[in-house]
């Protein structure tokens, strides 16, 4: 089966079963990526009087209880009721189902090495996405309303990488406003923020991406409330930089944030 769409005004030919899979599976009690050091993503069985759920355990079916952290423990997709007072949830927020995307591979570079800025506070050591290394790249992304970032070297171990003391990249304030001017609405990255991983709270890029004012918990007439963050994603080398069409697949929480898997399919 193949669909028929048009993006501006280009048509396009895209094979739904043909989906280029960009999530780090959850393998609960097994090897995951874990952001800030919490507590493993773990499941169980759930017994009840002789009720087991397990199979192995002599039950006559399978079912568990999951325990995990939507944010630390896997590819998520969170909203602007993460910075918020207002319990706002995705399921309200992301109501796109195929949206036009880009993906691009940057290297990081060291602060020395740019002029860009990032606000409140900043190590010697870490490394930025800077606005010249997308700039760019402006012709590619501009009319998307999504842009993947797969940062680079590449490598495997972002499957299951710890970010403790490990500071990651992040984006430079600068990079981030660039981003907000070319109109994207839907950011993937396959880091766990954003934001430098510990920056005292100050989420400033989250809080330019959602137009919440620094500092404030409460959102304002202008600020972007259809507009997610994806973190912590794996975009495998055999995928291409370039344009594809993105269905952003979520649970229905009523929660800032929800597991997610994105998938990609070529444009031809």
């Amino acid at each position: 089966m193949a669909i028929s769409i048009q993006i501006e005004d280009k048509s396009y030919r895209v094979e739904p079963d043909s989906a280029l899979d960009i999530s780090i599976p959850l393998r609960f009690n097994g090897d995951q990526p874990n952001a800030y050091d919490v507590e493993k993503a773990t499941s169980k069985p759930v017994e009840a009087g002789e009720l087991v759920g397990d199979t192995r355990l002599g039950g006559s079916v399978n079912f568990e209880q999951y325990k995990f952290i939507p944010h630390c423990n896997g590819t998520h997709t969170e909203c602007i009721g993460h910075i918020t007072n207002d319990r706002i949830s995705i399921r309200e927020c992301l109501m796109d189902a195929f949206i036009p995307a880009t993906l691009i591979s940057l290297i990081p570079v060291g602060f020395a090495e740019s002029e860009d800025n990032y606000s409140p506070e900043f190590g010697d050591q870490d490394k930025l996405i800077t606005r010249d290394s997308i700039e760019h790249l402006v012709p590619e992304i501009q009319y998307d309303e999504a842009l993947i970032i797969r940062t680079l070297p590449n490598n495997v171990s972002k499957l299951n990488q710890q970010y403790g003391e490990y500071i990651p990249p992040f984006f430079s304030n600068e990079a981030m406003e660039l981003i907000i001017d070319l109109g994207v609405k839907h950011m993937l990255v396959d880091l766990p923020s954003i934001d430098r991983i510990f920056d005292g709270g100050a989420l400033t890029n989250h809080r330019r991406f959602w137009n919440v004012e620094d500092g404030k918990f409460e959102i304002n007439e202008n600020s972007r409330t259809g507009s997610t963050i994806t973190e912590l994603i794996y975009v495998p080398d055999e995928i291409k930089d370039g344009k594809y069409l993105l269905n952003l697949q979520i649970a229905a929480f009523e929660s800032d944030a929800s597991p997610s898997r994105p998938l990609l399919f070529k444009l031809k």
